[in-house]
């Protein structure tokens, strides 16, 4: 892949460019991610928080994890999109939500976490790292 790939959210007001390649990317199955998601799990990509420039106004929320952690959350208040997520202890890291770069082809999870909690439906693909809760 080609750094840097830029990013948005649905109605474009925040945009971002990310310049490196991340540095995991992790299928979460946990209850509050599969209630992000809608779906099953939630994808994210774990980042340096240098590698990524940001644009346009972000909301923030934030609440206590499964893990103990605080787990913040940066979205677009006009659409409602998510962008990343922070722990505040640890600011040199973000997760950023990779479905909204405009070249998803690095959506590719190398770890799932809170395997625990997963939808029994759905199949872990073989060789990658499997936790079940947080690593």
């Amino acid at each position: 892949m080609t750094y840097p790939i830029t990013g948005e959210c649905q109605c474009g007001g925040v945009r971002y460019q990310l310049l490196s390649a991340p540095l995991m990317v992790v299928a979460c199955h946990c209850k509050a991610c599969q209630k992000l998601s809608t779906s099953a799990f939630s994808i994210t990509a774990v980042v340096r928080a240098d590698s990524v420039k940001f644009e346009g106004e972000m909301a923030e929320w934030r609440r206590l994890s499964d893990s103990g952690n605080v787990n913040g959350a940066k979205f677009c208040p006009t659409c409602g999109n998510r962008i990343y997520h922070f722990n505040p202890d640890e600011p040199d890291k973000i997760k950023l939500k990779p479905s909204t770069l405009s070249d998803t082809r690095l959506i590719q999870p190398t770890a799932h976490v809170w395997v625990s909690e997963k939808q029994e439906w759905f199949q872990i693909p073989e060789g990658v790292a499997v936790y079940d809760k947080q690593p």
